[in-house]
């Protein structure tokens, strides 16, 4: 029987231990925050991000990392992109080869430009990983509410594993093995995202929304594709899928920051008012430098970097925008 640890009590962490303790599986939760930990010991309730549900009584809970990931073979990363690094390299002496890491965070890491499995790749040479993305917000995933996800990973045996370990009727998992298009397409739909909030709480509407999503589709596709992704990716669940999602749901936490930004709440006020890691502030940097690294077009997400980094004029940005060199519409 596989035991597995969740590192990381928020939102996505806590509803994806449920998923694996409803079905069955030996799973422990690992919470730093001291208040947390006591209320879920308590309550079996995570107060602060999921107040609403009570968990099952065969989920563990722990705050000692160490000890959480005791015989575990299976560890689910649940943190901030830019977390992962220091997480990883405080799990690296009590795993193997043998043991696989699933990561589902949504980022580029800032600096080195790399994506999570790269890292995984750096710190712990030869482990199994997979990546798991989709379009699939914690809050209904918390209420049974019928999601699909994607666990993706160079080896078959780690995909099947995943997807055998969160299957269930309410939570379909499909296996795919272009982990750097799954990846991409979980980071770059944030930037896509951020820019689709800014635009709402400016107060355009439909038709700009509906053409940022699907030029942004085509940008991430871009860049995707350069290094090494299929083009297939980025219009299935963890490129078109979680974009549509992303941009649209008022569970999005990187949509619902945007909106704060373009009623005029200053970027750090807006990342407050929000209360978790909005990825898609720290992903448009990224991006943005590993398309001018790889001499890659992508005007959405400068402009959007113009006006994050560089206090740009949102009018002005649009305009330019609008007014690129003309162009054939194609997708070659």
């Amino acid at each position: 029987m596989d035991k597995i640890t969740v590192v990381g009590g928020g939102s996505w962490g806590t509803a994806l231990a449920r998923v694996l303790a409803v079905n069955g599986h030996d799973t422990t939760l690992y919470i730093r925050n001291e208040k947390q930990y006591s209320d879920l010991i308590n309550y079996r309730i995570n107060k602060r991000y999921l107040p609403d549900v009570e968990l099952p009584e065969n989920l563990k809970y722990s705050n000692d990392l160490v000890k959480s990931i005791e015989n575990s073979n299976v560890i689910l990363v649940a943190v901030p992109t830019n977390s992962v690094r220091e997480t990883l390299m405080t799990l690296k002496p009590y795993l193997n080869e043998e043991d696989i890491i699933i990561n589902v965070a949504k980022g580029i890491e800032e600096g080195t430009l790399m994506r999570i499995s790269e890292i995984v790749e750096e710190i712990i040479p030869g482990i199994k990983y997979v990546a798991l993305s989709g379009p699939t917000h914690a809050e209904e995933v918390i209420l049974d509410y019928p999601s699909t996800i994607v666990a993706a990973s160079e080896s078959n045996y780690a995909a099947e594993l995943v997807q055998h370990l969160f299957m269930n009727k309410y939570f379909r998992v499909y296996t795919n093995e272009d982990v750097v298009g799954v990846e991409l397409g979980g980071a770059l739909k944030n930037i896509i995202a951020l820019a689709a909030g800014i635009l709402e709480g400016y107060g355009y509407g439909d038709n700009t929304k509906a053409a940022l999503m699907t030029r942004g589709i085509y940008e991430m596709s871009r860049l995707g594709t350069k290094l090494g992704a299929k083009m297939d990716t980025f219009f299935g669940l963890t490129g078109m899928g979680d974009l549509i999602v992303t941009c649209t749901s008022n569970h999005s936490r990187n949509k619902q920051c945007g909106v704060l930004i373009g009623k005029g709440v200053p970027i750090e006020q807006a990342i407050e008012q929000i209360g978790m890691v909005v990825e898609g502030i720290r992903t448009t940097r990224s991006a943005s430098e590993l398309a001018k690294k790889l001499d890659v077009e992508m005007p959405i997400t400068e402009v959007l970097f113009s006006v994050l980094y560089e206090d740009k004029d949102l009018t002005k940005s649009i305009e330019e925008l609008m007014l690129r060199e003309r162009k054939a519409e194609h997708y070659s």
